[in-house]
């Protein structure tokens, strides 16, 4: 979680370089995260847009009114909370001009760390700002909406891809301007004869499911899972065939997956921000040991050198490593 560009992102208003909001202000939060406090006085109507699922459920059960997308428009004022992709950064402000009434504040935040000098003389460059400051190891800026060219110019910039192979992306996405190569390993792996029931965890923008759509020819079903809302919205765009797939925006650590299937296919995430975290790509072999049907298989691809080998073997029947090449590993197991 973005602990500190959190406080960074308040700063201004704590130390009366901003004025507090009015209290019958309606404020947008694009990017919000949980674990935020707002200043003392701070009492304006706050409307957050977080479509990562976990962070999502999380301001939720917090009690805030919470979207996957932006709804509405003409608020008085925006926040974003700036993060390491400047595609994903530079739309998010975008859509902060698009949705402000004109004349609307918009504060931006995010760490040094994170290449937040850089967006702030970008769009200095677009809309020149009323005023900036450092702390917690972060900035903040802060600007008006003056117009619609400065949205558009960021627009132009960050257009949606199609990547090899005719997928549609956008920036934010893991993987979004390319193929990942440890999913085409783990394409290149696959048995020739998956049926029945199939799932896609981690699906991203679906390539893992389209190959399997594509070259599978008995399958009774596809669902994908991903936690990540518009890259589930691009796999709705990219992933069809002769069975019509399903679609499931889930935490897969902390929600429960109801059906059952015969075979899962996956390629994990195992970073929260800029750490490694093994213990993510765990957990959700732990849910996919418990989503497949007795004597179901589980096809995933993984970094070389993450430990996965331990949990295989304490949730599965069996387990092998099937390929391996200078970066990735493929990994087949029965339930």
């Amino acid at each position: 979680m973005a602990a500190e560009p959190l406080k960074t992102l308040f700063y201004p208003f704590e130390a009366e370089a901003l004025p507090l909001p009015r209290k019958d202000a309606r404020v947008l939060f694009l990017g919000a995260e949980p674990g935020f406090r707002l200043p003392v006085g701070f009492d304006a109507a706050l409307h957050l847009v977080q479509g990562f699922r976990p962070h999502f459920r999380a301001l939720q059960a917090s009690g805030y009114t919470v979207t996957p997308r932006v709804e509405g428009s003409g608020f008085d004022m925006a926040l974003v909370l700036a993060g390491r992709h400047r595609g994903l950064n530079e739309l998010r402000i975008a859509e902060a001009l698009e949705r402000v009434a004109p004349g609307g504040l918009i504060a931006v935040a995010g760490g040094k760390d994170d290449g937040i000098d850089s967006l702030r003389k970008r769009i200095n460059a677009l809309a020149p700002l009323e005023g900036h400051l450092p702390k917690h190891h972060g900035v903040a800026f802060w600007f008006r909406r003056a117009g619609t060219e400065a949205a558009a110019t960021l627009r132009a910039g960050n257009p949606n891809l199609v990547v090899e192979g005719g997928f549609r992306t956008a920036p934010g996405m893991f993987s979004f301007d390319r193929v990942d190569a440890g999913s085409k390993l783990l394409v290149a792996n696959l048995p020739g004869d998956l049926k029945g029931n199939i799932a896609d965890f981690c699906a991203g923008w679906g390539y893992l499911a389209a190959e399997i759509l594509q070259h599978s020819r008995s399958l009774t079903a596809l669902d994908l899972y991903e936690a990540d809302f518009e890259a589930l919205e691009a796999a709705r765009l990219n992933v069809h065939g002769a069975v019509e797939p399903r679609f499931f925006w889930i935490d897969l650590l902390t929600e429960p997956v109801e059906r059952r299937y015969d075979a899962i296919v996956m390629n994990p995430p195992f970073h929260s921000g800029r750490a490694a975290e093994p213990g993510i790509g765990a957990g959700i072999i732990r849910t996919a040991s418990k989503a497949l049907k007795p004597g179901g298989r589980l096809f995933m691809v993984a970094n070389r050198q993450l430990p996965y080998e331990q949990v295989l073997s304490a949730d599965f029947a069996s387990h092998a490593e099937i390929a391996r090449d200078g970066m990735f590993k493929v990994f087949s197991a029965r339930r």
